[in-house]
């Protein structure tokens, strides 16, 4: 007996490796097939196709794409109506599961959706197009559920992961040390993420970078390490920095994000699931987010929430800066970075409000998932 499962992206394929063994505890001889990416592949997941083939952010960048993923979902709709599983999990990427998950629902295969869509923000009436999709909806944050309680969709609030895998506190000292940076005493260091897609990337990584410059010509004794999260990644962000910062004491790393995060002082990162992490991990942060002119336009008119970042999300005001757009410039990114290493007192409050808010989402989520979904099964 086989789950589907297909993620769509590197955080997707964290949640759904931590799902796949939670499941068998339950059942030790289930199969997985689907798409998953490199943790989920690592415990015997059998990809279809590359996970990276779906990895694409923004309406007007989806758009460009459109064509080879609708041809991927009539693939994979096919062969999962051929060879049924006992359940399909769409983990994220809502606009290509959903209506994989209305199809196999409509060929009675019980469906998942793990990681709710932003329906309590922007196109709430797409909460319709979800009950019709899926039998169940896993939500990582409570106010989600709630929403979706409102709506008679069956929900569980199952936490988030990540909140389960990181401590409630962390090791700057030995994150330093196993990325090879000065010890935490010795030089302040700034993490830089521009996000786990090439595209993200390839719009927030020259900001990041003229940051960084900006603030070495003010403070010389920084230093700076820029993690990439795949090969490509690796290979696009070398030659940036080869071409716009060559002189910038930076170290590139291969991975290993979570260590870069550890080891800063304060940390410039791209709005997503990274700046859940480097909240967990209670490091400052300065979050920047832009994406293809027409897709900001059309988000300015349906977005109806006040804040973009994580942290402020949960906590319902604003923790840290964050910057979208035309905002999202260097002379606003550089004195917000800097405000953070000149204010250990905030540093401290803030600290204290991400401990807070890692204790409400650490709720043992993977096994939550799973029992919400054996559950659901009804299975012997």
């Amino acid at each position: 007996m086989h789950i589907a499962i297909v993620a769509g992206e590197l955080s997707g394929d964290l949640l759904g490796a931590g799902l796949m063994a939670a499941l068998r505890v339950h059942y030790p001889q289930l199969r997985f097939t689907g798409i998953g990416g490199p943790a989920m592949l690592a415990q015997g997941f059998q990809t279809i196709f590359p996970m990276e083939q779906l990895a694409v952010m923004g309406l007007v960048e989806v758009l460009r794409h459109l064509p080879e993923l609708l041809a991927r979902r009539r693939q994979l709709c096919r062969q999962f109506i051929t060879d049924p599983p006992l359940a399909f999990v769409g983990i994220d990427a809502p606009d290509f599961n959903l209506g994989l998950e209305r199809r196999l629902r409509a060929h009675g295969i019980p469906t998942v959706h793990y990681v709710s869509p932003s329906v309590w923000a922007w196109r709430a009436w797409r909460v319709r197009k979800i009950a019709r999709a899926v039998d169940l909806m896993l939500t990582l944050f409570p106010f989600e559920a709630a929403f979706y309680q409102e709506h008679g969709v069956r929900v569980r609030a199952v936490g988030h992961p990540l909140a389960d895998a990181i401590p409630l506190r962390s090791d700057p000292a030995a994150a330093r040390q196993a990325l090879g940076l000065p010890a935490p005493d010795a030089a302040p260091v700034i993490a830089l993420l521009p996000g786990s897609r090439l595209g993200e990337a390839s719009r927030l990584g020259p900001l990041l970078l003229d940051t960084a410059i900006w603030l070495y010509a003010r403070r010389p004794d920084l230093r700076f390490v820029l993690p990439a999260a795949t090969p490509n990644l690796y290979e696009m962000l070398a030659g940036m920095q080869a071409e716009r910062a060559p002189g910038l004491p930076l170290m590139l790393a291969q991975g290993q994000s979570r260590e870069a995060m550890a080891a800063a002082d304060v940390v410039a990162l791209a709005s997503g699931t990274a700046t859940l992490e480097a909240m967990l991990l209670k490091r400052p942060m300065v979050v920047a987010y832009r994406v293809a002119p027409l897709t900001a336009w059309l988000a300015r008119r349906l977005v109806r929430i006040s804040h973009f970042a994580l942290p402020n999300l949960l906590a319902g005001r604003e923790l840290v800066p964050e910057f979208i757009q035309e905002a999202a410039t260097v002379e606003k990114l550089g004195p917000a970075i800097l405000r953070w290493l000149d204010q250990p007192l905030a540093c401290e409050q803030l600290t204290a409000e991400f401990d807070a808010l890692h204790r409400e989402l650490r709720c043992d989520a993977s096994r939550q998932a799973a029992d919400a979904i054996v559950e659901l099964l009804r299975l012997p």
